[in-house]
């Protein structure tokens, strides 16, 4: 009997692949799991993912898709509760790193010096340098003027951290010229597998 034929079991099997990764899967990846066995086709296991998509809705974890894949994760709802498991605070971003990010996002691929010229303020290196590190953003390419100035865009990391599955999901730009949209100083905390909240950060960093 293949595993198609099957279906309980390949649902306990790609509910435990997604709860053990600890990242997102991609459906490649879920496939290769079965290398004794006809892996089953992509439309099956869409629709097992889908169907414990449901059976989550309304619970304390939820599947998701991002650019990465699907990943099993805390609901926002109940991340500020579960983030208590942990003592360290989380990473917190100033608001010329996240306009920054915004910028780059928005408008890339796009040059140091013209975010400079929208925000009309100077972008530190250390700024650069935390949204490399982070794997937000990535060099590109460089823009064909004198000095050929490094082109910036982001990344799927990015995608997968802020719960996107593409940058069609990116939210209007409207909501983000909302001054509250960007407080001064925002808390970033990772989406992640069930033992850790879409809000949480394994890291702590601190950009600038």
């Amino acid at each position: 009997m293949s595993i198609e034929e099957s279906p309980e079991q390949l649902e306990q099997i790609v509910e435990g692949a997604l709860f053990a990764a600890g990242r997102p899967l991609t459906l490649d990846q879920i496939q290769s799991l079965f290398v004794d066995e006809e892996p089953p086709g992509r439309d099956t296991l869409v629709a097992v993912l889908d169907a414990l998509s449901t059976d989550y809705r309304g619970r304390g974890i939820e599947i998701v898709q991002v650019a990465g894949g699907y990943r099993v994760q805390v609901p926002a709802a109940v991340a500020p509760w579960v983030a208590r498991l942990w003592d360290e605070k989380p990473a917190r971003y100033s608001r010329a790193l996240l306009e920054t990010l915004a910028l780059i996002a928005y408008r890339q691929p796009i040059t140091r010096g013209e975010i400079e010229q929208i925000r009309g303020v100077a972008v530190t290196t250390q700024i650069v340098k935390t949204l490399t590190e982070r794997e937000w953003i990535r060099v590109v390419g460089h823009r064909d003027v004198p000095g050929r100035p490094a082109l910036y865009a982001t990344t799927r990391r990015f995608l997968d951290y802020f719960g996107l599955r593409s940058l069609n999901d990116l939210p209007p730009l409207s909501e983000i010229r909302e001054p509250d949209f960007l407080a001064e100083e925002l808390d970033l905390r990772e989406p992640g597998v069930p033992s850790v909240p879409p809000a949480s950060d394994a890291q702590q960093t601190k950009g600038d």
